[in-house]
């Protein structure tokens, strides 16, 4: 059993056929460093479309079939076709309805994969929230499609990478909301399951995590803000009586620092910014979006779509590698937490 869950490919969704996806999956697929068994879940016809557009040389794409083995070969590239587009149909830089379809498609049959065993994880290429609306898919995003097609009530946003990792308390939100948003049962939540995702999918023993204050210098005893007094400081005071290494609440403007250099495993952060100006500045290229909480593994790049340079070989790959090979990390951290 262990040897076939070392075998099982790492499923890679395809993104919207009109963005960036395609090429950036082909060209982590190239990478010498790339060690890993992949499926692309998408489509064929727009893989070889891509490759051709991006000069992406000697790629042949094969067609694979769930159950069937993948090897890794720098010149080999398995997809299954879970569309049948026409290149000609599809212009670079336009969702569609046409679109946003074959990304909830795509993302949908790479679930059932990994719930029939057949795939360690899921790693995503960007999509188009214009593209889902257009298909009439009522959801903002990845993380709520796979929220729904799991079952999944409880899960959060942690963008990873060497140096940082950042969870929200809260996401997409205007900044004016965020104060009233915060709450003391959401945000001990929050701490938990980063603290889970921490020992569960990333395998530390007894992770640290420091949590941001939301006002400049977290408030200084509320001459900046109550937020600190009446809400963080008691939720990780209520997370630390229950055995969680929590500091906080911290001054915004030096916790990231003493992060980056290893004091803390991640910081809770209150707000979209707070966490994805830092992390970005450090890890631009080779970022990772984990959704914690799922009970499959999913990791995602941490860029979108890039309309203004989709198939012309322009975009960047690393995100996409760092995203496959972090799937592959967490599936095994589980799959040895399970054994033990």
């Amino acid at each position: 059993m262990a040897d076939l869950a070392k075998d099982l490919p790492v499923a890679v969704t395809m993104g919207c056929p009109a963005g960036i996806g395609p090429e950036v999956i082909l060209k982590a697929l190239k990478d010498d460093t790339l060690c890993q068994p992949v499926v692309v879940i998408g489509d064929s016809s727009i893989l070889k479309a891509v490759a051709d557009a991006a000069g992406i040389h000697n790629v042949n794409v094969r067609k694979w079939k769930p159950g069937h083995e993948v090897r890794i070969n720098k010149e080999v590239v398995y997809c299954l076709d879970v569309t049948n587009l026409s290149p000609q149909d599809i212009k670079p830089g336009l969702p569609t309805k046409t679109t946003g379809l074959a990304t909830y498609e795509y993302i949908a049959r790479a679930v059932e994969l990994c719930q029939s065993g057949l795939a360690c994880g899921i790693a995503t290429a960007p999509i188009s929230k214009t593209g889902l609306k257009l298909a009439n898919i009522q959801y903002p995003g990845h993380t709520e499609i796979l929220a729904n097609l799991t079952g999944t009530k409880h899960y959060l946003m942690m963008m990873a990478g060497p140096r940082l990792k950042v969870t929200l308390a809260t996401i997409h939100v205007p900044l004016r909301q965020v104060p009233e948003l915060l709450n003391m049962k959401g945000l001990c939540n929050t701490i938990r399951l980063t603290n889970k995702s921490l020992m569960q999918d990333f395998g530390l023993d007894s992770p640290v995590i420091g949590v941001c204050g939301l006002n400049p210098h977290a408030g200084e005893g509320g001459m900046f803000g109550h937020e600190e007094e009446q809400i963080i400081a008691p939720a990780c005071d209520k997370i630390r009586q229950e055995g969680i290494k929590v500091h906080g609440p911290l001054p915004p403007d030096t916790a990231f620092y003493y992060a980056s250099l290893g004091k803390y495993d991640a910081l809770v952060c209150q707000y979209h910014d707070q966490g994805l100006i830092p992390f970005k500045l450090l890890h631009f290229r080779d970022g990772v979006n984990v959704t914690c909480g799922l009970p499959i593994v999913r990791t995602s790049v941490d860029h979108g779509t890039g309309y203004d340079i989709a198939w012309q070989g322009k975009a960047h790959h690393h995100s996409m590698k760092a995203a496959i090979e972090l799937a592959r990390l967490i599936y095994d951290n589980r799959w040895a937490g399970k054994k033990s």
